[in-house]
C-alpha cells in the first residue's frame, strides 16, 4: 500500500532551503541599516559554509530590529524569510527546525495582519472566504507579502509533518501562490511556479494528486528563468519525476543541473545548494528506479 503521509509531506528541504528566501530577507534588510551590498554579495555567495557561519548574526539582527520597530511589516517579512531559511537549511534536528520555522511563520502572520488585515479576520477561517481575499490583494507590495506568508507556512508544514492537521493547509498556501503567480508571473525567478509544482505533484492521480499540473508549473519555472534557477530542475526531478518513475527525465534534469555555470547573478548560492542536491539524488538514482 502506497504511504500517503509520505508523499503528502514531501515539502521538501531541497525547495524550502532555496537560498532566495534568505536573500530576499536580506534585500529587505537594505532598507533598515544594511547596505544592498551587502546583500548582493550573499546572494551571490558560492561558499555555503561562509553563510552558514554568519547567518545566526543577521537573525540576531532582525530580531533586535523587530524589537524596537514591531510593527514594520517589512522587517518582519525579512526575519520571515531568514529564519524559514535557516530551519530548513542549517537546523541541526526536526525539533530545532519546528522552532525556527514556527518564529518564521508567525513573523509572516504578523505582517500579513498588519497590512492585509482581512486575511487575519474571522471571515477568512472559510476558505472560499479567505480565496476571495487573497484575489483581491495588489501590487508590488502584495505579492511580497503573500509569497513571504506562503513560504513562511509552507516551511511551517513541512517541520511538522508527521501531523496531519497542518497538511489541511496546503490549499491555503496553494492560493497564495497562485495569486502571487497572476500579480507577477516571474516573480523571484520562477519560484512560486517551483512551490506549486511541488504541492501538485506530491500524490500520484490515484490518491488525488495533480501531478500533470505540477509538471507544468515546474516547466514554467525553468521557462521564466530562462533555466538558470537550478532548483526548479532539481524539484522537477525529485517530486514529479520520481513520483512518475521517469528514470530517464530525471537523470536528465539533474544531469543538466550538474553542468550549468552556477554563476548567475542573484542565483549563485541557490544554484550551488541545487548541484550539491543534484548530486545526491543521481547517486541515488540507480537504487530508486531499480526495477
Amino acid at each position: 500500500m502506497i504511504n500517503v503521509l509520505k508523499y503528502s509531506t514531501n515539502i521538501h528541504k531541497g525547495l524550502l532551503l532555496t537560498a532566495l528566501l534568505y536573500l530576499s530577507g536580506c534585500a529587505s534588510l537594505a532598507t533598515h541599516g544594511l547596505t544592498q551590498g551587502i546583500a548582493n554579495s550573499i546572494q551571490n555567495q558560492n561558499d555555503i559554509a561562509i553563510v552558514e557561519a554568519g547567518m545566526p548574526a543577521y537573525l540576531l539582527m532582525v530580531d533586535g530590529m523587530i524589537i524596537d520597530t514591531p510593527h514594520d511589516a517589512t522587517l518582519l517579512m525579512a526575519g520571515a524569510r531568514l529564519y524559514s531559511a535557516y530551519a530548513a537549511v542549517f537546523a541541526t534536528d526536526e525539533a530545532h527546525a519546528r522552532m525556527h520555522a514556527g518564529k518564521a511563520y508567525r513573523y509572516a502572520q504578523r505582517a500579513v495582519c498588519l497590512e492585509l488585515s482581512e486575511l487575519c479576520s474571522d471571515d477568512a477561517k472559510d476558505f472560499e472566504r479567505f480565496t476571495a481575499l487573497v484575489n483581491r490583494v495588489m501590487g508590488r507590495e502584495g505579492v511580497e507579502l503573500l509569497y513571504t506568508y506562503a513560504t513562511a507556512w509552507a516551511s511551517w508544514i513541512q517541520a511538522n509533518s508527521g501531523e496531519w492537521h497542518y497538511l489541511a493547509d496546503l490549499p491555503r498556501v496553494e492560493t497564495l501562490l497562485k495569486r502571487v503567480t497572476v500579480l507577477d508571473d516571474d516573480y523571484e525567478h520562477g519560484m512560486p511556479h517551483v512551490y506549486l509544482g511541488v504541492i501538485n505533484a506530491q500524490l500520484p492521480a490515484t490518491l488525488g494528486g495533480r501531478p500533470e499540473v505540477g509538471r507544468t508549473h515546474f516547466e514554467r519555472a525553468i521557462e521564466l528563468s530562462h533555466g538558470e534557477n537550478l532548483i526548479a530542475k532539481v524539484e522537477y526531478a525529485r517530486t514529479y519525476a520520481r513520483l512518475l518513475f521517469e528514470h530517464e527525465l530525471h537523470d536528465r534534469l539533474l544531469k543538466e543541473v550538474l553542468v550549468a555555470d552556477p554563476e548567475v547573478e542573484g542565483l549563485t548560492l541557490s544554484n550551488v545548494i541545487a548541484q550539491k542536491q543534484a548530486r545526491i539524488l543521481l547517486e541515488e538514482s540507480g537504487e530508486y528506479f531499480e526495477d
